[in-house]
């Protein structure tokens, strides 16, 4: 991972208490490194205890971070992280929604199972809710607070997913913008950070356990980068924990209802015409 430096001049979430939901591995365990690294308290809200603990310890464990047991698409243990979070470290000041699933890929529409279906908006959409639910039962009556989700490129544009996950992510921007009008009264901000592809174990989840391997992440490396608009830099998941830890931060202590796209121009630049390459 890229180092960062975390000396207190530099640290910009000193004080701050942060729940990252999916943080024990990907983009999420990288979201929780950087947020403990810039001075913050972290419960990493997962199902893969052993993999949550492993990042706690880490990081030092205790006083500084916490795993927690969850599954965002019940409420009640959505419900139970947060107020775990709040109980430990004392506030919640920063939520993250990152538990994501991508659902198998599935060409052709017709051969679609609505059971697929429902579990990814169940993770996806949900289980964002609810964490934008609970987080604001904590920080309206403290009038502050920061809640960002991870949406995608393929909630911008149509043709780079799964019908499930495009539409999910699609309705994860459509929350943010909807959470933000409302919770602006009350100086909550509501954000999300939509990356391109990142070469975590999450781009593989749709092949059989037997099939991810490093060849396998190779050849998806190989493939994004070929068909990226930004050429000789490769995106990782500290870059998009970058753009999470500025929405976080008090650098963007007016910044509410956006959707910092981090994929290198990808969204809005169509190479068809190849009138640039």
């Amino acid at each position: 991972m890229a180092t960062i430096d975390s000396t207190l001049s530099s640290q910009r979430l000193i004080g701050k208490v942060a729940l990252v939901t999916g943080g024990a591995t990907g983009i999420g365990e990288s979201i929780a490194r950087v947020f403990h690294k810039h001075g913050a308290k972290v419960c990493i809200a997962d199902l893969q205890g052993n993999l949550g603990q492993n990042v706690c310890e880490s990081l030092g464990g205790d006083p500084n971070t916490c795993y927690f047991h969850c599954d965002v698409a019940i409420e009640d243990e959505v419900q139970s992280a947060i107020d775990f979070t709040v109980h430990k470290f004392g506030t919640l000041d920063i939520m993250v929604n990152n538990a994501g699933l991508t659902g198998p890929p599935c060409p052709d529409i017709r051969n679609l199972d609505l059971s697929d279906f429902e579990k990814v908006f169940d993770v996806n959409v949900k289980g964002t809710f609810l964490g934008m639910k609970h987080a604001a039962r904590i920080m309206i009556p403290l009038r502050k607070g920061s809640i960002i989700s991870l949406c995608s490129v393929a909630g911008t544009i149509g043709g780079l997913g799964p019908h499930a996950y495009t539409g999910s992510k699609h309705a994860v921007l459509g929350l943010t913008r909807n959470v933000a009008a409302e919770l602006g009264k009350h100086g909550i901000r509501v954000n999300c950070v939509s990356p391109y592809a990142v070469p975590t174990g999450l781009a593989l989840a749709h092949l059989p356990e037997e099939e991810r391997t490093e060849d396998a992440m190779i050849g998806f490396r190989g493939f994004v980068g070929r068909i990226a608009n930004l050429q000789g830099v490769e995106l990782t998941a500290d870059d998009v924990a970058n753009a999470v830890l500025f929405l976080a931060s008090e650098e963007a202590r007016y910044i509410s209802g956006a959707d910092i796209v981090v994929d290198g121009g990808f969204t809005v630049a169509n190479h068809l015409f190849r009138a640039f390459r």
